[in-house]
């Protein structure tokens, strides 16, 4: 549920003259939480014995109204800081186009009704975990990246929690493995996939003053060296979901055959840290990610 780190870059700051329906979209990150919504979807298909299609479109839906109501309220706590970085200068409430206050307004009623969706038609736990998710990103991860660095790790635990939802909504209890299989799994491919946006977006996370690893590691030496380290770390992770018995041998392989891929990207961008090579990092991640959840799901265990 970390919208601004799982998929690109925001397109908000493009628009010439954007209609009220488009400042909604960019105020909530939309498109963006489309990710948010389908690893949910998976957490749920990967737990259910058998899918109720009924749940997994409640479930979605409600994971995906607290992921949009999450980055709306990051959106009016940050416009200070968004009316300096040229790709969000014209997001609604940075530009002045939509007040602070029907900016939270928004983003409470959003949140508000996909925890209720969540609670009345899923289960409690799914709920809970829901407004954890939007909790630490509201109160933890956005006043921590004005203070240090490190926030792009705390801002992965909410990232990393939308499979969780789907997991628990299917009625699986967290003691199971393959919970913290899809958690951890979740959790490690969003640090490399950010260092590369940080990296491409370093002059402009500089003129909103927020103390992003790729400011002040002027030669990216440092990020892509980290970037290196997360991206072979995903490599053992991606495999939990096998060990936890939640797919079978095809996934392994797979997973396998796409984590060595992806981590070659980021030795590239830690051999030479460039935008170039940024860029590749951070399509290769895009393109990694649903290739693995879909392999995932053709190779689901029938446990």
């Amino acid at each position: 549920m970390k919208p601004d780190v799982v998929v690109s870059p925001d397109p908000g700051g493009a628009i010439a003259a954007p209609t009220r329906v488009h400042d909604l979209i960019v105020l909530t990150k939309a498109r963006l939480n489309a990710l948010v919504v389908a690893t949910s979807a998976g957490g749920y298909y990967m737990a259910a014995r058998p899918v109720d299609p009924a749940t997994l479109v409640i479930t979605a839906i409600g994971t995906g109204l607290v992921a949009c109501g999450a980055a709306a309220i990051n959106q009016v706590d940050e416009r200070e800081i968004d009316r300096l970085m040229m790709r969000t200068r014209r997001r609604p409430v940075a530009d002045g186009r939509m007040s602070p206050a029907e900016g939270r307004a928004i983003a409470y009623t959003l949140a508000a009704v996909g925890f209720g969706l969540l609670w009345l038609g899923s289960t409690a736990t799914a709920a809970v975990i829901a407004l954890a998710t939007f909790l630490i990103y509201a109160l933890v991860y956005t006043p921590m990246k004005r203070k240090t660095s490190l926030a792009t790790v705390v801002g992965a635990i909410p990232g990393a929690l939308p499979p969780l939802i789907g997991w628990t909504a299917a009625g699986a209890s967290l003691a199971h493995p393959g919970a913290w299989g899809l958690f951890s799994l979740m959790f490690v491919w969003q640090l490399p996939h950010f260092l590369a946006i940080a990296w491409m977006c370093r002059e402009d996370y500089a003129r909103g003053g927020l103390p992003m690893l790729s400011v002040i590691d002027r030669d990216g030496r440092l990020t892509g060296l980290q970037a290196m380290l997360w991206a072979a770390t995903l490599v053992p992770v991606s495999q939990l979901p096998t060990l936890a018995g939640l797919a079978t041998g095809v996934y392994a392989i797979g997973a396998l055959v796409l984590g060595i891929g992806h981590f070659v990207l980021a030795a590239g961008f830690a051999r030479r840290p460039t935008d170039a090579n940024a860029r590749a990092l951070f399509y290769g991640s895009i393109t990694y990610l649903p290739l693995l959840w879909t392999l995932m799901a053709i190779a689901r265990s029938p446990f």
